[in-house]
């Protein structure tokens, strides 16, 4: 990537500000900022350079802007290359939150410049920035497309306050699962977390990830990634990924057994995630995105988490119209239901070849 430079603002005293492509011994410098950056995302640490690159074999192109010496915000990006879905350049891959982190008017709109550019060079069918908010700066050529809402709400300071915040309905449900002697526990390997996540995207007719993905994740994140498996005795029957940033916990990639629904395992697998990390002081529970009008958006709606839109911006480069690569396109039904009867040994060998196609 070539360095790019504009005026911070139109007056001709002002520094320069440099757009740059993050460098292998950057990754602190890049993690400083975000950190720091009130608007950036687990999403927008350096690692995920990491997790596209060696783990999907995404060109990744992490830019930032830089002025008076310092990083004044942040964009990572990745390349992504289907035969089945096309091409695109999307901050980020595999991420429920990107886009630009940080930066003035004019430190945003350089790498917006950069981005596009990129974009057309690489020759793709569109440019994606998965926002969490609008950005005042932002120009009107995005196009919006209301798919998903996220879901975030403060993690109150006692658990007990933190249980009487879920309405009754669904508290009661968690009560339920704790008196019939459901319990957690983390573990330090993904021997029970892969086999019943697996199984339960595969009831999905979702293609998995390969194992080596969350081992990678692990690598990479250390003790900012955790897993929670719920048991019932020594079975295990429910199990989620957790991320954490700054004061936030983020179950990320979770999954339960059949039996998850009858005994509230699943339940019990997001109430023990709160609980445990207010008790390490964690302040917000971001219970991630789901799709408008699914049955995870109206469970999580059901434990009293209000529904924030998320505005995924596109700028169209070669495509004709804006991507519909979801599972709620009709096109793709046929697929799910064949998908739902492979053998889940199959679906698990064929799965994390289609999945790295998809973002």
């Amino acid at each position: 990537m070539h360095e790019a430079s504009l005026p911070a603002d139109r007056s001709p005293s002002s520094a320069a500000i440099a757009v740059r492509s993050l460098q292998a011994h950057e990754h602190a410098r890049w993690d400083a900022f975000v950190e720091a950056c009130p608007d950036a995302t687990f999403f927008h640490r350096a690692g995920w350079h990491t997790i596209l690159q060696q783990g999907f074999k995404h060109d990744c192109h992490f830019l930032y802007a830089e002025q008076d010496g310092r990083i004044a915000a942040v964009l990572p990006l990745a390349h992504v290359r289907s035969r089945l879905f096309g091409s695109a350049l999307v901050s980020l891959p595999f991420c429920v939150y990107g886009g630009i982190a940080g930066g003035s008017t004019a430190a945003r709109l350089a790498l917006d410049e950069a981005a596009l550019a990129l974009a057309r060079r690489l020759g793709v069918g569109h440019l994606e920035y998965r926002w969490r908010e609008v950005p005042e700066s932002a120009d009107p050529p995005w196009l919006y497309k209301p798919l998903y809402a996220t879901f975030r709400r403060p993690l109150l300071p006692d658990a007990e306050q933190n249980l009487l915040a879920i309405p009754r309905k669904q508290r009661a449900v968690v009560r339920k699962a704790m008196a019939g002697g459901l319990h957690s526990a983390i573990d330090y390997d993904l021997q029970r977390f892969y086999p019943i996540y697996a199984a339960s995207v595969h009831r999905l007719g979702t293609p998995v990830f390969a194992r080596r993905h969350f081992a990678l994740l692990r690598a990479v994140f250390g003790s900012a990634c955790e897993i929670l498996t719920v048991y019932h005795g020594q079975q295990a029957q429910a199990s989620v990924m957790l991320f954490y940033f700054r004061d936030e916990v983020l179950p990320y990639y979770g999954g339960g057994t059949p039996l998850a629904r009858s005994t509230g395992a699943n339940d019990f697998m997001y109430w023990e995630a709160m609980r445990r990390a207010c008790a390490r002081g964690y302040r917000l529970f971001d219970f991630g995105r789901s799709k408008l009008g699914t049955g995870a958006y109206d469970f999580k709606k059901n434990w009293g988490f209000a529904p924030q839109p998320l505005p995924y911006a596109y700028q169209l480069v070669r495509a004709t119209a804006l991507p519909e690569v979801n599972p709620l396109n009709p096109r793709y039904a046929l697929f799910i239901r064949a998908w739902r009867r492979l053998p889940l040994p199959l679906a698990n060998l064929l799965g994390p070849h289609i999945v790295r196609q998809l973002s």
